[in-house]
C-alpha cells in the first residue's frame, strides 16, 4: 500500500513520503523494501497486495567510477558492531565499535570508504536506508529542517550522516546504488563477512 501522511519508517527510522510504498514490520509501519529485509511475514492469503512496481532507477555514476561494496553487522541492536568495505582490486578496510546498532554500522561502512578513496565512487549497499538517503534526497529535506525529520523528530545518527553527506556533496563524483544482500553478489558477501568479523572482535 501507499503511505497518505509523512510518517517515520519502523526499521530504518528514515522519513516516509505520502504517495511511497510502506507494508507492515511487525506492529509498525515501513518503507516497503525495508519490512522485507527486515524478515516480515507476506500480507496474509486472500489480502489483496499490489503488484509490484518497477525498481527504481540507480543513480547516475561518474564516468569510469570505482565500485566499492560497503556494509554493516551487529550482534544485538544495540550490541558490538563492524563495518567494512572493500573493491575488486583487493582494497578493503573494516573496523568496529563495542557498543553500537545495525544503521550505524551501515553509514560508518559508506563514510569511511568515501574518507579512504578518491575519485569517482559508487557506493554499493544493502542498506536501503543508506542508498535511499542520497538517491530520494532525503538529506535535502533533513538540512532544510535542521536535521530534523518529516516527523519532526532529530535525525538519527546525525554525527555520522553529517560528515558524510558533505563529502559526498563537496566531491560531486560519489553514486550510490542498491544491492540485495545474501543473493550471491560475491563482493556483499565479502563485506559481509569482514563487518561480521568485526562485530565478533568488539563482542569479546
Amino acid at each position: 500500500m501507499t503511505a497518505k501522511y509523512a510518517t517515520t519508517c519502523g526499521v530504518c527510522a528514515a522519513d516516509v513520503r505520502p504517495g511511497e510504498d510502506i507494508a507492515r514490520a511487525g506492529d509498525r509501519w515501513a518503507h516497503a523494501a525495508c519490512a522485507a529485509s527486515s524478515g516480515t511475514s507476506p500480507a496474509p492469503a486472500g489480502r489483496s497486495t499490489k503488484p509490484a512496481k518497477a525498481p527504481r532507477p540507480d543513480m547516475p555514476a561518474a564516468e569510469g567510477a570505482l565500485e566499492v561494496w560497503t556494509d554493516g553487522a551487529c550482534s544485538g541492536n544495540p550490541g558490538p558492531g563492524g563495518w567494512a568495505w572493500a573493491t575488486r582490486d583487493g582494497r578493503q578496510d573494516s573496523g568496529g565499535e563495542p557498543v553500537t546498532t545495525n544503521q550505524r554500522m551501515e553509514i560508518r561502512a559508506a563514510l569511511e570508504a568515501v574518507r579512504a578513496l578518491d575519485g569517482p565512487l559508487v557506493v554499493v549497499s544493502d542498506s536501503t536506508y543508506v542508498v535511499n538517503c542520497f538517491r530520494d534526497g532525503w538529506w535535502k529535506g533533513w538540512l532544510a529542517r535542521g536535521w530534523v525529520t518529516s516527523a519532526k523528530k532529530p535525525v538519527v545518527s546525525r554525527d555520522l550522516w553529517e560528515p558524510l553527506i558533505t563529502l559526498v556533496n563537496e566531491r560531486g563524483d560519489v553514486s550510490f546504488r542498491w544491492t540485495k544482500g545474501h543473493s550471491g553478489d560475491e563482493m556483499n558477501d565479502l563485506v559481509d563477512r569482514l563487518a561480521v568479523e568485526q562485530s565478533k572482535a568488539f563482542a569479546s
